[in-house]
């Protein structure tokens, strides 16, 4: 047995932020200078540095504890969650029909030869011919042989990282979906952390401010050699015009860089100035990968399945294709995605499918509406909205995990620190419209009551 003493300190502080904790010093458990652990075993093995760095848990399991430690102290609170980005609505009956015909088919020894067993890593054909006929034939060069259809675009940019190997120098924008920041602190590309700041360093923090209509000042990014972007923005709900999205194509051809481009809330986009894919712009199969989901799209959330376009023409500076290597990490660390899930795609993407889809975003975007009206009425300066499901709201610069525990506690509704996107999201709090219109509609109320100027 081996007795290892450490301080309750370095424990607890590893799991908040300095921002979030402070908030809840009414939680956290009564502390003592030390505390005696037994550990039965120990290996070898030490540690991955780049774990050590990463600063608190990753935003949306915390702030699911702390809603839950709410609930604990008022057990009889009405919860409505407006934070987490996840579908509510029940998918649609064809695509869910779609999904039953491709269970039942693998109970059949004919289904079981067609779609049954390990399948392509790269996806089943007939949904990767969909996905270009749907989202590229019309205004781009994209073929089938250039999608890879996976279990969703977070998993796919950890194994883009993977590809890539440590020490790139990445660039984001500042505020973004944590999984950028995060997935390239695990593999190795940042070197510390300024805690001033609170931003890792060799990471590019692109920001995004109403001041710039949240399109950043790429030279701040000359030296990257990953650039992710996303477009519509999370959590911003900004969606990049064409001219802008040519910018960020031409800066990162000149620059011989690599753009991950995050198209998820794509299907979102109603102003016909904003590309709802970055291929329409001439010049990006030579620097831009594009990762996409049915996620918000079709309720796949939990389902899984979405799709990365790696044209051929991207290279690497030896001429190599980074297609062929996304190709081999895809054969290597995933088995393809699930059949039934695969069968919900085809589904749809049929005309049945493509409608519901269509109503489903209908139904969020009429939601975003209706919470950025209420908050404009309410006198806050108020973005996104639009072109996406997410509601960005001004809070006049307070600290964003203040407001968030100050709704929290007052509405009982759950949201998202606009800090827990980077930390030029502080000072803002993110709405998002993924709701039943009840319980949308209450939320209204309570807002409207606690919140007027």
């Amino acid at each position: 047995m081996f007795s290892m003493t450490t301080s309750t300190s370095s424990l607890l502080g590893k799991q908040l932020s300095s921002s979030s904790s402070k908030h809840l010093t009414k939680e956290q458990p009564k502390r003592h200078d030390k505390i005696n652990v037994k550990v039965a075993a120990m290996s070898n093995v030490s540690r991955n540095p780049n774990m050590a760095q990463l600063r608190a848990g990753y935003l949306f399991p915390e702030i699911a504890r702390i809603r839950n430690a709410h609930l604990e102290k008022n057990p009889d609170a009405k919860i409505i969650s407006l934070g987490i980005g996840d579908t509510t609505e029940p998918i649609p009956a064809p695509i869910v029909s779609g999904m039953a015909n491709a269970a039942l088919a693998l109970g059949t020894v004919a289904g079981y030869e067609k779609t049954g067993g390990y399948g392509s890593e790269a996806g089943q054909q007939p949904l990767r011919d969909l996905i270009v006929k749907r989202f590229y034939s019309e205004k781009t060069k994209i073929n089938a042989s250039e999608i890879f259809v996976s279990d969703g675009s977070k998993c796919d940019i950890s194994r883009m990282q993977q590809m890539f190997g440590p020490g790139r120098k990445v660039a984001v924008q500042d505020p973004a979906y944590p999984a950028y920041v995060d997935s390239s602190v695990i593999n190795g590309h940042c070197t510390g952390y300024d805690e001033k700041t609170k931003r890792y360093e060799n990471i590019v923090y692109m920001e995004c401010v109403p001041g710039n209509d949240f399109f950043p000042n790429l030279e701040a990014a000359k030296d990257a050699d990953i650039i992710f972007f996303c477009s519509p923005n999370n959590p911003t709900g900004a969606a990049a015009t064409r001219a802008q999205c040519k910018e960020l194509v031409d800066f990162a051809n000149k620059n011989g860089q690599i753009v991950i481009y995050d198209a998820a809330y794509a299907f979102y986009i109603e102003n016909p100035d904003c590309p709802k894919t970055i291929y329409e712009i001439e010049g990006s199969e030579t620097c831009c990968i594009e990762s996409c989901s049915f996620s918000k799209y079709a309720g796949f959330t939990g389902l899984r399945l979405g799709w990365t376009v790696v044209p051929e023409a991207l290279k690497f500076a030896d001429g190599s294709s980074v297609r062929f290597d996304w190709n081999r990490c895809m054969c290597t660390a995933f088995n393809g995605a699930s059949n039934v899930a695969q069968g919900g795609g085809l589904a749809a993407l049929s005309d049945e499918g493509w409608k519901s889809m269509q109503e489903t975003v209908g139904f969020y975007k009429e939601n975003a509406k209706m919470l950025k009206k209420t908050f404009e009425e309410l006198g806050f300066k108020v973005y996104g909205a639009v072109d996406a499901p997410y509601v960005w709201v001004d809070f006049d610069g307070r600290d964003s995990w203040e407001v968030f525990t100050e709704i929290l506690t007052k509405t009982d509704i759950v949201t998202t620190p606009g800090a827990g996107f980077g930390p030029t999201g502080d000072g803002f709090v993110r709405m998002s419209a993924f709701c039943h219109r009840d319980n949308l509609e209450t939320a209204i109320e309570r807002l409207k009551k606690e919140f007027a100027k």
